[in-house]
């Protein structure tokens, strides 16, 4: 069976300024998010195959999705926030990436962000940066580099009169297209001692450029392109300090990866929901028993999503050691299988259709090419060794955030 891919289309070297943020709906709990992301994903599911093979960027969305009141959702409520659990921010991730993966990826980095903020950030910075995702703004993301055998980050802020200067090239930057602010990881010297730190820089600072040169086989909207930052002058009170992340046991890792588990799911939910709208025999051999493999693969990947996020809250109501090992463990299990589960309900939508089918034309294909694509974003391997050993021989994962 021949496999058809649609063509990947040029990308925009001159992307545009995101658009002033609006005031968006305060949302009151869990089942007020839970609505406003199915009413979401039935809005933009429909033109998700034209958005992919046209390379339309969602803009239009972005603003509804903002609007909706679903990016503060995890703003605590001390600061006017929703302030849900894990469990659910994730299933709000899940349930727009099966209608559109690209979409469901692109606000990941914000929700990392603003728990690195909760985590490490002074009461004077929570209220700043809160405040404007609660006015709407959002966040991107500035943190891998790349051209450096030894991946060590070379971006550095340096002393400029009363505030920094922040210099260095990032690539991978899914997020910092749409956004109005841009939190990136950069090397902070100061009294002899060398830290990460997580700036916040807005995204239309002098010095900053922003180009979308992301040609992905898949998650073709994410604009995951690269940022330079070339004298940028940036506020001490836009710093908030990262290297506790690493060193210390915090969930803004495990929350991060948790809700890469969340896209995968969706994903895979999204393309088993499209199989079974495909005309098909209903007595063709064995098809029963392949669509009950694939929702049985996916209802284990959703409990263990699940099951991730309570611990993932359990750390974060008490962190420590083990704890948070606790919760990285967790997580690691649900990624692992989220992504056999989305990978083979991706890859068997081809099988359900029987051949001579028009994925492609129905622009179905978009499904393997995200779950391909995003579950490269971190190693099976590394996640399954580090449940192995800690189930084994007690030993915690590395905090290095993508595990």
């Amino acid at each position: 069976m021949s496999l058809l891919i649609s063509p990947v289309l040029p990308v925009d070297a001159t992307p545009r300024a995101a658009p002033p943020a609006r005031a968006p709906e305060r949302l009151a709990d869990a089942a007020a998010a839970l609505a406003a992301a199915r009413r979401l994903a039935a809005q933009f599911a429909p033109e998700a195959a034209l958005r992919d093979r046209t390379r339309r960027l969602p803009w239009a969305e972005l603003e509804a999705f903002t609007a909706s009141g679903l990016w503060a959702i995890s703003v605590p409520q001390a600061f006017g926030g929703t302030g849900v659990s894990s469990a659910t921010l994730a299933e709000v991730v899940a349930t727009v990436s099966a209608a559109d993966g690209s979409l469901g990826q692109i606000p990941q980095n914000h929700f990392f962000a603003l728990e690195v903020l909760r985590r490490h950030g002074s009461p004077a910075q929570q209220r700043l940066l809160f405040g404007r995702v609660l006015a709407g703004e959002r966040l991107g993301n500035a943190l891998a580099e790349i051209g450096h055998k030894d991946f060590q980050r070379r971006t550095q802020l340096v002393r400029a009169g009363d505030g920094w200067q922040l210099d260095g090239r990032k690539f991978y930057c899914t997020g910092a297209l749409y956004a109005h602010w841009i939190p990136t990881l950069a090397l902070r010297s100061e009294q002899g001692q060398t830290r990460q730190v997580l700036a916040f820089v807005p995204r239309d600072a002098q010095g900053v450029t922003i180009t979308d040169d992301w040609d992905g086989f898949g998650q073709r909207v994410t604009g995951s392109g690269s940022v330079a930052f070339e004298g940028v002058q940036v506020r001490e009170e836009w710093i908030v300090p990262y290297a506790p992340s690493a060193e210390e046991p915090t969930t803004a890792g495990p929350l991060a990866q948790l809700l890469h588990a969340a896209i995968d799911l969706g994903l895979g939910q999204g393309a088993l929901a499209a199989a079974l709208e495909l005309p098909r025999d209903p007595l063709s051999p064995g098809l029963a028993r392949q669509v009950g493999e694939l929702d049985l693969q996916l209802r284990a990947a959703q409990a263990l999503v699940r099951r991730a996020g309570a611990c993932v809250d359990a750390a974060r109501a008490a962190p420590d050691g083990a704890s948070v090992a606790a919760a990285s463990t967790a997580v690691a299990e649900a990624r692992a299988l989220t992504t056999t589960a989305a990978l083979a309900a991706a890859s068997q939508l081809f099988e359900l259709a029987g051949p001579g089918s028009a994925l492609e034309h129905l622009g179905l294909d978009r499904f393997w090419r995200n779950v391909r694509t995003h579950t490269l974003h971190d190693p099976l391997r590394w996640r399954v060794h580090a449940v192995g050993d800690y189930h084994l021989n007690g030993k915690p994962p590395p905090r290095h955030g993508a595990i």
